[in-house]
C-alpha cells in the first residue's frame, strides 16, 4: 500500500463528499433571506411559507455540510502533516480567519433564526438570517484564499534555514488574482446549484397540483410554487452567465500561471496557434504518448480563444504539454529524490473529461431555468409532465458539474500540492509526494479512509432521506409568530413568564 495514494484518496472523497453540500448552503442562503424580506416588507403569506419551507432544505443542508467539514482541518496535521510543516504560516492564516469570523458568525446567527421565530423582533429576526447568508459567502472567500494561494503562491518568501514558506503579505493573499477569479466562479456555479434546486422542487409541485385540476390546488400552484420557479429560473439563468464570464476570466489565468493543467485538459500535445477545441476523443490518455491521443470532434480556434482572447495568429499561441513538460525539467529537474522521473503534466484523461463534463452537465440547469420561465410566461401554470421530469433529472446535474470542477482543479494542479508562480518565487513550491506525512503508516490513513467513507455513506442517506422526506412535504402551513391573536392562553402565560421551553422553529 503506497501512503501517497491512499493519503490522496482520503482527501479527494471526503473533500468531494464535502463539497456537494456547500454549494447549496452558499447559494440557498440568500434565496431564503429574500424571500423572508418579501415577506417582512409585503406581508404576503406565501412568502412566509417559502422562507419556511426552503429555509427547512437550508438547515438540514447546513448541519450535514458542517459535519463533513470538520474532518478537512485535523487531515492537513496528519496525513499532510509535511505540506502543513512547509506552509502552515501562510495556509493556516485564511483557514483560522473562516473560522473565527465567518464560521462562528454562520452557527450564532443560525441559532438565534431557528429558535427566534416570534421572540426576536421581526426585522432582528430578517437580520439574522442575512448574517448567515453573508457569513456562508465570506467562509467560501477565506477558504478559496487559501486554496488560490496553493494555485498561484503569493505574499510570501521561503526561509532556507528554516525549509519553510513565510508570509509576507496577508493583503496579498487575500487579493491574489487568482482567488477572485475562483471566488466568482465558485459563488456563481453555488447560485446555479441553489437556484436548480428551488426551481425544480417548486416546479415538481406546480406540475403535480396542476394536474390534479381542483380549484383550491391550482390556487397554491399558481399564487405560491409559481412564483418559486421563477425565482429559481432567474437565479440558475444569471448565475449561469456569471459562471461563463468568471470561467473564461480563470482560463485566461490558468494559461499563465498552470500551462501544464489547461492544456492537458484540451490534450494539445505541442504549442499551436489557433488551437481547436476538442469536444471528443480517443487514445491511451498517457502524459507521454500524448502524439497517440487523436481528436474526434473539433471546433477551431477556440482553444485559442480560451485561453488568450485570440481566434488565429501568434497571440493565440498556446504551449503544448510536451513542452510544458521540458520546461518544467529545465526549472525543477527531471527526477524526484529517489532518482524517478518526474511528469509535471497532470493525468490527461482525468482532466480532459472532468473539464468536459463539469461543461456538459451544467447545460442541464440552462435547459430546465429556460423552459421553467416559457411554461410560467404571462402568470401561466403548466402542467406539462416532461417539465416535471426534467425538474427531478436536472437536481443533481449542478452537484456533479462542481464535483468535476473541482476534481479538474485539483487534479490539473499535479504533481505539485503548491504550484509554482512563474512571476514569483519558484522555492514556494512543493510537489505533493513531499506534502504527505512521513510517519504516518499506511496502514492508519487506510483504516480512517474506510471509516469515514462508512460514516459519510451513513450520513448521506440520512441527509437524502431528510432533505427528501421535507421537499416531498411541500410548503407548509403557516401563521405570523409574532401575532399573538392566534395563541392559546395557556401558551400565551407560559411564554410571558418564561416557562415555555424553546422548541425548533420547524
Amino acid at each position: 500500500m503506497d501512503v501517497l495514494a491512499l493519503a490522496r484518496w482520503q482527501f479527494a472523497i471526503t473533500t468531494i463528499y464535502h463539497f456537494f453540500l456547500v454549494p447549496l448552503t452558499i447559494g440557498l442562503g440568500p434565496i431564503v433571506a429574500g424571500l423572508q424580506t418579501a415577506w417582512v416588507v409585503t406581508g404576503n403569506e406565501r412568502w412566509l411559507r417559502l422562507t419556511k419551507f426552503f429555509g427547512k432544505l437550508f438547515v438540514i443542508n447546513f448541519a450535514l455540510g458542517v459535519a463533513t467539514g470538520i474532518v478537512q482541518e485535523f487531515q492537513f496535521g496528519m496525513a499532510w502533516s509535511e505540506y502543513s510543516r512547509f506552509v502552515g504560516d501562510v495556509f493556516g492564516a485564511p483557514l483560522a480567519m473562516e473560522a473565527l469570523a465567518a464560521f462562528f458568525i454562520e452557527s450564532t446567527f443560525l441559532g438565534l433564526w431557528i429558535f427566534g421565530w416570534g421572540r426576536l423582533n421581526k426585522k432582528v429576526h430578517l437580520a439574522c438570517v442575512w448574517a448567515v447568508a453573508f457569513a456562508a459567502i465570506l467562509s467560501a472567500y477565506f477558504i478559496l484564499a487559501a486554496n488560490s494561494w496553493m494555485q498561484h503562491p503569493v505574499g510570501v518568501t521561503f526561509n532556507p534555514e528554516t525549509g519553510r514558506a513565510e508570509m509576507e503579505s496577508i493583503g496579498a493573499v487575500l487579493t491574489n488574482n487568482t482567488l477572485l477569479a475562483a471566488f466568482s466562479h465558485t459563488i456563481t456555479a453555488s447560485f446555479v446549484v441553489a437556484g436548480t434546486v428551488v426551481c425544480a422542487v417548486a416546479a415538481w409541485w406546480m406540475v403535480r397540483l396542476a394536474r390534479s385540476q381542483k380549484p383550491e390546488l391550482l390556487e397554491l400552484a399558481r399564487t405560491t410554487y409559481r412564483p418559486a420557479v421563477v425565482i429559481g429560473a432567474v437565479v440558475t439563468l444569471v448565475a449561469g452567465v456569471g459562471i461563463l464570464i468568471s470561467g473564461d476570466i480563470q482560463g485566461k489565468l490558468m494559461y499563465q500561471q498552470q500551462p501544464g493543467k489547461m492544456s492537458a485538459a484540451e490534450v494539445l500535445c505541442h504549442s499551436e496557434e489557433g488551437a481547436a477545441f476538442t469536444l471528443l476523443a480517443v487514445g491511451p490518455w498517457d502524459p507521454q504518448s500524448c502524439d497517440e491521443i487523436t481528436p474526434l470532434i473539433q471546433v477551431p480556434g477556440v482553444a485559442s480563444w480560451l485561453g488568450t482572447g485570440h481566434f488565429s495568429g501568434p497571440e493565440s499561441r498556446l504551449p503544448g504539454t510536451l513542452d510544458v513538460q521540458a520546461s518544467m525539467e529545465a526549472r525543477f529537474g527531471a527526477t524526484d529524490d529517489a532518482g524517478n522521473p518526474i511528469s509535471y503534466i497532470p493525468p490527461l484523461g482525468l482532466s480532459f473529461w472532468s473539464f468536459r463534463l463539469m461543461i456538459g452537465l451544467g447545460t442541464f440547469s440552462a435547459a430546465l431555468g429556460v423552459w421553467a420561465l416559457w411554461l410560467t410566461r404571462r402568470g401561466r401554470v403548466s402542467d406539462n409532465r416532461w417539465f416535471s421530469r426534467l425538474a427531478l433529472v436536472a437536481i443533481p446535474m449542478p452537484y456533479l458539474a462542481c464535483a468535476f470542477g473541482w476534481i479538474f482543479t485539483e487534479v490539473g494542479r499535479q504533481p505539485w500540492v503548491v504550484a509554482p508562480n512563474p512571476t514569483g518565487i519558484d522555492a514556494v513550491s512543493l510537489l505533493t509526494q513531499r506534502g504527505v506525512s512521513t510517519v504516518v503508516p499506511a496502514g492508519v490513513i487506510l483504516a480512517s479512509m474506510i471509516g469515514f467513507t462508512l460514516l459519510y455513506a451513513a450520513l448521506g442517506v440520512i441527509w437524502f432521506r431528510l432533505m427528501h422526506r421535507y421537499a416531498v412535504e411541500g410548503v407548509p402551513e403557516v401563521h405570523d409568530e409574532w401575532d399573538r391573536s392566534h395563541r392559546d392562553p395557556e401558551d400565551s402565560e407560559d411564554d410571558e413568564d418564561g416557562t415555555r421551553p424553546l422548541t425548533f422553529a420547524y
